[in-house]
């Protein structure tokens, strides 16, 4: 997930994959000049050109200046109001390009507009820097932090004053001469290197197909094949079968095909992605981490994560590695009887000794899976039509919020898979708008993500601005024949990203920097990962999974199989995220420039890797989370959202599971605050305690089953 927001450090993790807006030319002016006039005051996607962008950010550029130039002059002592509020109210015009320019970067691109990108993203990196080191702006800001107890703040006027003030500081404002010009430099060059970073692994990936013939498909599930014909069909090869490496076709051929050279095949393919060639990141990732070292030098660190990591719950490197460390103990011995247990079963399956490799996992995992528990997946998927999961996954905020979701033709959307939602609240009061985007497509990065056209915030008048959030997914399309039906992990990620969506929707603050999802790093996946603990609940599925043939009801025992095999491959699972984030860890704590990239990511990963290193397979390459997004120094951030929303959803398991009185709490506690206190000291006013690891070794089946006693 990625925020937009022009915030002083933009620069610093700009968004970088890229999608435009196919529309078609209705008039020369220039939709972003004004404010929308659209229902809700929607994107007018549809006066939306590619040729629009690139004037309306200057002149939102030209604007936001004028606007902190007015802020600088004013001949008034500096107040939190015309000083600190003043500078968090500008930037409107600017804001109004940038919050449809990145989520379409992302979800609508073309060539044309990732190459406009790259010059938005010196332009904005050099726009940030002159704010963050506009000597008086920061002389003002300085002087209201100093006397900021004779103000007398409310609590979200002091949180703004303090991350303003944060922000500036730890954006070079305190910086002189020669390192203030270093500094800038090197802000520009981070810029350009993620947003190439992000292009590449998305060009990549769309230069990939696999033709297979009939011969080749052994294994696979009815709706990969219908899939893979219906999209060589499209290219004129009737007959023949065409894969990609996108997420939902990659992951369907590893599971089920029974061809070990092809799924070696697919594996390799795509896990050696921008390792080499025209779209190669290697370099790219090795000077992004160097040039991240050397911003955090400037400000007095050895390492990028000592910087990253000041404003996090975490607050530093050792207590991220006290938690990778304490979860990889626990894992790793689950870990070693899963893998024991896949072997003997790979063994007695092939007849011959079995040395499991990394393309071979899921193939088995899913075989022993259905052996022990009689469960497939694919079993799942005709009770999980697309349509019906959207009116369980909206119900749940239904039921546990009072929340209404209403489809609205009239509200604009950028690519005809788009649907657009009016939300409204238990009161009937309008809440904002969600947009659905489920489908891939050549312009759209792999993966699935939430954002925000408009955030949330109240005026000095007390009228709200409502929020217009988006949710992003890459499950696979229906076909002539059937419907798109989706497996139980795509309905855990569409809880997953609902949950953010909710985070944004059901924001009541009054400044947007501290709204929705604008919170620490590590605190951000918790109304995400919430949610997901729904899907293992029988009374949540029984209320929308129905067969999309014979509308039957989906039987109790494909439920209990769901929640007997929740903790299957629990010990793989966790040490697969870990791995993610110790090599995130070492990227980011690494002293020196990493001169060869492929053994420093083998090193980083050794002692939770748990198949042999396959000789040209590298994960970083294409590890844009932490190359091209915000999460830098930050992927441990899902490990520790999941200790907070294990331990969370034990209130719900003891009290009921759509309590609302709880309900409520964790809503006026958690998702309407957003940034505006200290996460932990609104996670203990929900919960009553700080969390353990417990809940998760629990849900995971690492500690025996219980319910302890919940406080709150």
């Amino acid at each position: 997930m990625k925020k937009l927001k022009l915030a002083i450090a933009a620069s610093l993790a700009i968004m970088t994959q890229a999608q435009p807006v196919h529309s078609q030319n209705q008039g020369n002016v220039n939709p972003f000049y004004q404010e929308y006039t659209t229902v809700h005051k929607t994107v007018p996607f549809s006066l939306v050109r590619n040729e629009h962008y690139m004037p309306a950010i200057e002149r939102g550029i030209k604007l936001h200046n004028d606007e902190i130039d007015a802020i600088v002059n004013n001949p008034s002592a500096p107040t939190f109001e015309n000083t600190i509020v003043a500078l968090e109210r500008s930037g409107t015009d600017l804001n109004r390009v940038l919050n449809t320019f990145y989520p379409l970067l992302s979800a609508d691109s073309d060539d044309e507009l990732m190459e406009i990108s790259l010059e938005v993203s010196k332009k904005l990196s050099a726009h940030s820097t002159g704010i963050s080191l506009n000597q008086g702006l920061w002389k003002r800001i300085k002087e209201v932090y100093e006397n900021k107890d004779s103000y007398k703040l409310l609590p979200e006027d002091s949180m703004l004053l303090t991350t303003t003030y944060d922000s500036f500081a730890r954006n070079g404002a305190n910086l002189q001469g020669e390192e203030r010009e270093r500094y800038s430099t090197l802000v520009s060059r981070l810029s350009e290197l993620t947003t190439r970073f992000g292009q590449n692994v998305l060009k990549e990936l769309n230069t990939y197909e696999i033709w297979l013939n009939a011969d080749d498909l052994s294994g696979l599930p009815e709706s990969s094949v219908e899939a893979a014909s219906a999209a060589a069909k499209a290219k004129g090869r009737e007959g023949e079968y065409l894969f990609t490496l996108q997420q939902p076709v990659y992951t369907a051929f590893l599971k089920y095909s029974k061809r070990p050279d092809l799924r070696e095949k697919f594996y390799r393919l795509y896990n050696s992605r921008n390792t080499k060639g025209e779209y190669s990141n290697m370099q790219l990732m090795a000077d992004i981490a160097d040039t991240r070292r050397q911003i955090a030098n400037l400000f007095g660190h050895d390492t990028y994560a000592d910087y990253a990591l000041e404003k996090t719950m975490a607050e530093n490197k050792e207590n991220v590695n006290s938690l990778l460390d304490q979860l990889a103990k626990a894992y790793i011995p689950a870990q070693q009887k899963e893998f024991a247990e896949l072997t003997a079963f790979a063994k007695k399956k092939e007849g011959r000794e079995v040395v499991l490799q990394p393309w071979d996992y899921s193939y088995y995992a899913n075989l022993l899976k259905e052996e022990k528990f009689g469960y497939n997946e694919e079993e799942l998927r005709p009770y999980f039509e697309l349509n019906n999961v959207i009116d369980g996954v909206f119900g749940l905020a239904t039921k546990l919020y009072g929340l209404t979701f209403t489809k609205n033709d009239a509200i604009e959307v950028y690519h005809a898979d788009v649907n657009a939602y009016d939300v409204t609240d238990k009161d009937g009061s309008f809440l904002g708008v969600i947009y659905t985007d489920f489908f891939p497509r050549e312009s759209k990065r792999p993966g699935a993500w939430m954002t925000a056209f408009r955030e949330e915030s109240i005026d000095a008048d007390g009228k709200a601005t409502r929020p217009h959030v988006t949710i992003v997914m890459n499950f696979t399309k229906p076909t002539p024949t059937k419907p798109s039906l989706l497996t139980p992990y795509e309905v855990s990620t569409f809880l997953h990203e609902f949950g953010h969506a909710l985070h944004g929707l059901m924001a009541s603050t009054v400044y947007s920097s501290l709204s929705g999802t604008n919170v620490y790093r590590d605190f951000v996946e918790l109304p995400s990962q919430f949610n997901e603990n729904y899907l293992k609940q029988k009374e949540f599925l029984d209320g929308f999974a129905r067969h999309y043939q014979t509308g039957a009801s989906i039987p109790a025992e494909l439920v209990n199989k769901i929640v007997e095999t929740s903790q299957f491959g629990a010990g793989y699972a966790c040490l697969r995220q870990l791995s993610f984030g110790m090599t995130d860890m070492a990227w980011h704590t690494t002293t020196e420039p990493v001169k060869d990239p492929a053994k420093f990511e083998t090193e980083a990963m050794a002692r939770v890797n748990m198949f042999p290193v396959v000789d040209g397979c590298l994960f970083s390459p294409q590890f844009s989370h932490i190359f091209a997004g915000g999460y830098a120094a930050g992927y441990y951030s899902y490990k520790w959202a999941e200790v907070l929303d294990a331990d969370a959803f034990e209130v719900f398991r003891q009290n009921g599971l759509f309590n609302r009185e709880k309900a409520d709490s964790f809503r006026e506690n958690v998702l309407s605050r957003g940034g505006t206190e200290h996460p932990m000291t609104l996670y203990k006013r929900f919960r009553g305690q700080e969390p353990t690891i417990d809940a998760l070794l629990r849900r995971d089946g690492i500690l025996p089953q219980s319910l302890p006693s919940v406080k709150n």
